[in-house]
C-alpha cells in the first residue's frame, strides 16, 4: 500500500477514499512532493511550505482546452495563464499579455509580457499564442477540440489570430463582439506550449503552461501534487513550494482531518461550517459563486420531451428545502444567469415556475398521461459532488410527490464527464442529470454556451431560433442596456422551456488552518493561491 493512503486510511480512521491504488499513467511527472507517513508529517509539510489541500473528487485530466470539471481546474488553474484575468470587481487585468489596445470594434492588439516561459523552460512569444488559437479554433492535427469541441461556442467569430512581431499578436474578428475581453479570461483561453503537445497528443497528463506552478505526480484516487515553477515570470510573489491535492471524498472525514491539522485547506459544504467555526485552529473564508446546480432533462427521453412533465418537474421543487438540506441556508434561487452576475440577473422569486405548486404540478402530470397508478420512472446522474449527490436525495422525495420516481445513480468524476457529453442521447443512459455549472462573467457565457443551438455545453438538448437570434444581437452589441434587454428575454425563454431547470446559486466556503494566510477568493477567480502562505 502506497504510504500516502496509507496515512490517509489510519489517521482518517476509515475515510472513504473511493477506489484502489493505481499507478501513475500517461505522461505525468514524477517530481511531486514525497508524502507523510505518520502523524507528526504535518509539522514537516508545514515546514516545507506545502499547502494540503483536501479534495472531494478525483481530476480527470488536465488539458485546458477541453476539460471543464471541477476536480480538474483546481489543479489547470495553477498551471495555465491567459492573456488577460479579471478581479474580484470584473475589470480585467493583464497575465500574459502586460496590455492591450482595441483600435476598432473587430481588432484586438495584445503586447505580450517578454521573458514568460513555459514549464518546459522555452521562452513564449507570439507564435504560442497562434498556435494556442489555432488549435482551439481547430486548425491543427487535433481538429474542433476548442471549448470542449466547438470553437463556436467561445471563439468561433475570430477569423485571425496573427503575430506582429515577437511580442505582438492581434486578434481580428468577424464581427463586433461585446464578450470577447471576457471569453479569453476562460481556461479555454489558456495559452499552451506546441512542443508539449506534439511529444504528448495531448495535455491530459502533461503540462504545457506558463503558471505559477508545474504538474508533479499523480496518482490516481489518491493525490496528484504540483511544485513552484523557479522560473515563473512573477516568482518573487509566489511563496508555496508547492500544493498537495489529497482526495478525501467523504466530507466528515475532511472537517476531521483538518481539525488534527493533517490536512491545511478543503472545500466543505454549508452545513459543516458551524462546525469549523468552532474550531480555534480553523478559518472559515466564504464567497458568492457564479456556479448554480440544476437538473437537465434529456430530450432523447421521450417522456421528457412533454413540455408538462419538465415544469412539472419545475413546480414540484421546494427550491427553499433543497436550499437548506444542501446548502445550510446559503444559496438563493436562480437563473442559469445568477445574481453574482449583477444586473445581468433576473430575480426569479416572483417567477410562476420557481414557486412550489404541487396542485399545478401534478395537474400537468395527469395532463401528459401519469397517476398513482402509472408513475413515470427516470433514472438521474449524480457525481461525487455533496452539493450534487445530497441535491439528488432531496429531488428523489419532491418528485416522488407528483408521480415521478427517480433512480439514482452516484457517478465516479470520468465517468460523470463522459455521461454528461451524451445527455441528449440516448447512449447516455440517464434520463436525468443534476449538474453543478459556472455560468462565467458574463451572460453570453452564461447563455449561448448551454443553451445555444449545437454549443459544446449545450448538452441537454435545448434549441431555440429565438434564443439563438438574442444571443447574437447580444454579443454585436456594446450598448449595456440593450445587452441587459437582450438576455432578460433569452432567460425567460430558457425558463419556460425548463430543459435544463435551475435551482439554486450558492455561497461556497473554504476552511483553512489559521496559519494559511493570503488567500482570498471571489466569483471571478476563486484558486488564486499566488499570494497564498504558511504563516507557521
Amino acid at each position: 500500500m502506497n504510504n500516502v493512503k496509507k496515512w490517509l486510511s489510519l489517521s482518517l480512521a476509515g475515510a472513504m477514499l473511493m477506489g484502489a491504488l493505481a499507478g501513475c499513467g500517461g505522461n505525468s511527472q514524477t517530481t511531486g512532493t514525497p508524502a507523510p507517513t505518520d502523524s507528526a508529517a504535518p509539522t514537516a509539510f508545514a515546514a516545507g511550505n506545502i499547502l494540503r489541500w483536501g479534495t472531494d473528487s478525483e481530476p480527470t485530466g488536465f488539458d485546458p482546452h477541453t476539460n471543464s470539471e471541477e476536480a480538474s481546474l483546481r489543479v489547470m488553474n495553477q498551471l495555465y495563464e491567459t492573456l488577460i484575468e479579471v478581479d474580484a470587481d470584473m475589470t480585467f487585468y493583464g497575465q500574459l499579455a502586460e496590455s492591450w489596445e482595441i483600435p476598432d470594434e473587430t481588432t484586438y492588439v495584445f503586447h505580450l509580457r517578454q521573458g514568460v516561459k513555459f514549464h518546459s523552460g522555452r521562452e513564449m512569444t507570439a507564435d504560442d499564442v497562434v498556435y494556442t488559437f489555432d488549435r482551439i479554433l481547430g486548425k491543427t492535427e487535433a481538429g474542433d477540440i476548442g471549448a470542449l469541441g466547438s470553437k463556436a461556442s467561445y471563439y468561433g467569430g475570430v477569423t485571425a489570430v496573427e503575430a506582429l512581431d515577437t511580442y505582438t499578436v492581434q486578434f481580428t474578428l468577424a464581427e463586433p463582439n461585446a464578450a470577447f475581453l471576457s471569453t479569453l479570461t476562460s481556461n479555454y483561453g489558456a495559452i499552451v506550449d506546441k512542443d508539449v503537445i506534439e511529444e504528448n497528443g495531448d495535455l491530459m497528463r502533461a503540462d504545457g503552461g506558463t503558471g505559477p506552478f508545474t504538474l508533479g505526480e499523480w496518482l490516481p484516487d489518491n493525490y496528484v501534487t504540483i511544485t513552484k515553477f523557479s522560473d515563473y515570470w512573477d516568482a518573487d510573489r509566489v511563496q508555496l513550494d508547492g500544493i498537495t491535492y489529497f482526495l478525501i471524498g467523504d466530507e466528515a472525514a475532511r472537517l476531521a482531518a483538518l481539525r488534527t491539522g493533517e490536512i491545511d485547506f478543503a472545500s466543505l459544504s454549508a452545513t459543516n461550517i458551524a462546525a469549523a467555526e468552532k474550531e480555534a485552529n480553523l478559518n472559515v473564508i466564504s464567497y458568492q459563486t457564479n456556479d448554480y446546480i440544476a437538473l437537465g432533462c434529456n430530450l432523447s427521453t421521450p417522456a421528457l420531451q412533454d413540455i408538462n412533465v419538465r415544469q412539472a418537474m419545475s413546480y414540484a421543487m421546494d427550491r427553499d428545502a433543497i436550499i437548506n438540506v444542501v446548502f445550510g441556508g446559503q444559496a438563493v434561487p436562480c437563473s442559469m444567469v445568477p445574481p453574482g452576475l449583477g444586473h445581468w440577473s433576473l430575480d426569479v422569486s416572483d417567477m410562476e415556475l420557481y414557486q412550489t405548486n404541487v396542485e399545478k404540478a401534478k395537474e400537468l402530470m395527469e395532463a401528459a398521461g401519469y397517476n398513482d397508478g402509472n408513475r413515470l420512472t427516470l433514472k438521474v446522474a449524480a457525481g461525487l459532488m455533496d452539493s450534487i449527490r445530497q441535491a439528488a436525495v432531496v429531488l428523489q422525495q419532491q418528485l416522488a410527490e407528483i408521480y415521478i420516481d427517480l433512480e439514482i445513480t452516484n457517478l465516479e468524476s470520468g465517468e460523470y464527464v463522459d455521461i454528461w457529453g451524451k445527455m441528449s442521447t440516448p447512449e447516455a443512459g440517464f434520463d436525468l442529470m443534476i449538474v453543478n455549472d459556472g455560468a462565467g462573467t458574463d451572460p453570453n457565457r452564461s447563455i449561448s454556451f448551454f443553451f445555444g443551438t449545437g454549443a459544446s455545453a449545450n448538452v441537454f438538448g435545448f434549441s431555440n431560433e429565438r434564443v439563438d437570434e438574442l444571443c447574437a444581437q447580444g454579443i454585436a452589441t456594446t450598448d449595456e442596456s440593450k445587452r441587459e434587454e437582450i438576455y432578460n428575454e433569452a432567460q425567460l425563454i430558457c425558463i419556460e422551456d425548463c430543459t435544463k431547470i435551475c435551482i439554486a446559486s450558492p455561497m461556497k466556503y473554504f476552511v483553512t488552518a489559521s496559519y494559511v494566510e493570503g488567500f482570498a477568493p471571489s466569483s471571478a477567480d476563486a484558486s488564486n493561491f499566488r499570494d497564498t502562505y504558511l504563516a507557521q
